[in-house]
């Protein structure tokens, strides 16, 4: 059974805590198996890599790695706000998320 994630891929959030807390960014990958999310931008690893034919040169190659998801608030594209969405039955019997802080829809 697979674990809900309250972001989404393309969601933009402000990181809360580690290295990276206060800085923003969008999600790149939900990993809901494992509770983690990786950020544009953030937590930057580095890997060594070996030449190989297909990138003769080799080097070190930097990549956003995951960080947990509790990590991370949801920032309101329309009042530029970090907010918890709330889940909101529309008309048409659709869910859809909705901002604490200023009322319209995140999605």
């Amino acid at each position: 059974m697979a674990n809900k994630v309250h972001v989404k891929k393309g969601d933009l959030v402000k990181v809360l805590k580690g290295k990276d807390a206060g800085k923003r960014g969008k999600v790149l990958e939900v990993i809901p198996s494992k509770n983690r999310v990786v950020v544009e931008g953030l937590n930057i690893i580095k890997k060594h890599t070996r030449a190989t034919r297909e990138m003769p040169q080799g080097g070190i190659i930097e990549s956003p790695g995951p960080i947990s998801a509790s990590n991370v608030m949801l920032v309101c594209p329309a009042c530029d706000v970090p907010t918890r969405p709330v889940a909101k039955r529309a008309e048409d019997g659709s869910k859809e998320r909705v901002c604490r802080r200023c009322g319209k829809s995140i999605d």
